[in-house]
């Protein structure tokens, strides 16, 4: 069954319901993951998941429900589970749905290609992504993990309002874990990839990358503690933006669960740094026409020349505020009601190649890894946690480094950004490039 005839077997479910509106959200997906280790198929899953879910409103109150059987009875349970939900929860009059709205053509999205293309080619990937990750270098001993994942949706959505929206998407992704080992140490160096398309994801590149992080860090050695400046590479600005992107979303501001709130338009960041979230970014993992109420995605300025320029908006969240939704409503699958959250969130790139990042820099780190960086405090920005990375001396790049952590404040740490790299980066939808920080401290030994 197709999702167009899903909408419109629960829509006659709803059309005679006396309600003050209705939504309808209908999804079907193909999911391929592959898993190799020692050049054998260690892991081969397949699902076609279809369902179904509908939110209605009745005097102020919201209800949802889902399904992921099609048969009359349970969509029909469906839908009164849902009344009982609007009947029960706490009328507010902000809760609406969508206004019909024009939406981009966005066909690259969707790689009609992917479905003819063999899954024994599907299962080579993972299987040439290990073996490329061996050998680079005899030191690397093993790989833990090489991984090929696919994935085709389709997804409809349409309201009592007007709103009626479809897409198709695809995505396709390779992942692997290796091991380098020397004098008895021992390192590991992850790395992947997506694209749309199946021809765009090149495993060789995730491959070098990987090999070359387990291998940079052989004979890692402990450091004094210090105060000194440090860059952070793409992965690890990434890792540190994600703590900080729940604070732009209205609905922690408005809860009172940002370390933004009450500071819109103020100088909170460096002034080279722009943050911005676009749902509309030309391959990003979070580009779709539509959010997952149905408002048109769009490219929204958070940060420039330092200042707080904004936070994003639901519908909910936008009427609360006398704003309109910016399209940032968003939905783990078709079991989980809408909720706000970033598109492709992102550190737009600066004009310095990471080399001259370090350049200048007399003694300091640059930061490859950190551990733990989800224990920092989103309320008041504090984190302090584990990291790994190089020593930077006399503008160069020198010896790995362990058994280090950074503490500090995710504000002040980017409000003493003094550098911005050219290499942005994407890990999922978040993304940033390298940044030079004027000082961090570092405990070491």
């Amino acid at each position: 069954m197709n999702v167009d005839t899903i909408v419109e077997q629960v829509k006659s479910l709803l059309v005679s319901r006396p309600l003050d509106g209705w939504e309808i959200t209908a999804a079907a997906s193909r999911n391929l993951t592959v898993e190799a280790k020692e050049q054998k198929v260690d892991t081969f899953k397949c699902s076609a998941p279809t369902g179904v879910s509908v939110r209605v409103l009745k005097a102020g109150g919201m209800g949802f429900s889902f399904s992921t059987s099609l048969v009359d009875a349970d969509l029909e349970r469906m839908v009164e589970n849902a009344l009982v939900g609007a009947a029960t929860q706490t009328p507010d009059n902000c809760h609406a749905f969508a206004e019909p709205a024009s939406y981009r053509e966005m066909p690259e999205l969707f790689d009609d290609r992917l479905a003819a293309v063999a899954e024994e080619e599907k299962v080579e990937r993972a299987l040439l992504l290990e073996r490329l990750v061996l050998d680079v270098d005899p030191r690397i001993t093993k790989v833990r993990k090489s991984a090929f994942s696919e994935s085709t949706v389709m997804m409809r959505i349409v309201n009592s309002r007007g709103v009626d929206g479809c897409y198709r998407g695809t995505s396709v992704s390779a992942s692997v874990s290796a091991i380098a080992e020397e004098n008895g140490q021992s390192q590991m160096g992850w790395d992947f990839d997506f694209a749309t398309r199946f021809a765009d994801l090149t495993v060789e590149n995730i491959a070098r990358r990987a090999a070359a992080k387990a291998l940079g860090l052989l004979g890692a050695t402990t450091i004094p503690t210090m105060r000194c400046p440090a860059v952070l590479d793409n992965y690890v600005a990434t890792e540190i933006l994600e703590v900080l992107a729940p604070a732009f979303l209205a609905e922690n501001v408005q809860k009172g669960k940002s370390l933004l709130a009450g500071k819109q338009g103020e100088l909170l960041f460096a002034p080279l740094l722009r943050i911005v979230d676009d749902g509309t970014l030309p391959d990003g993992a979070g580009t779709a026409p539509f959010d997952a109420e149905g408002v048109p995605k769009r490219r929204t300025v958070l940060a420039e020349d330092g200042r707080l320029a904004g936070f994003l908006y639901d519908t909910l969240r936008g009427c609360k505020a006398g704003v309109p939704s910016t399209g940032s409503a968003v939905r783990g699958g078709i079991k989980s009601p809408p909720h706000m959250g970033v598109s492709n969130f992102f550190i737009e790139k600066g004009g310095t190649p990471l080399a001259g990042l370090f350049e200048g820099i007399e003694r300091g780190i640059l930061l490859t890894d950190v551990m733990g960086m989800h224990t920092a405090n989103p309320i008041s920005g504090d984190f302090s946690v584990g990291a790994a990375g190089f020593l930077i001396e006399k503008g160069k790049v020198t010896v790995p480094v362990k058994g280090i952590a950074i503490a500090g404040n995710i504000l002040e740490l980017f409000r003493s950004v003094e550098m911005v790299g050219d290499d942005l980066r994407f890990f999922g939808a978040l993304g940033a490039p390298s940044l030079r920080i004027a000082a961090l401290d570092v405990s070491g030994e």
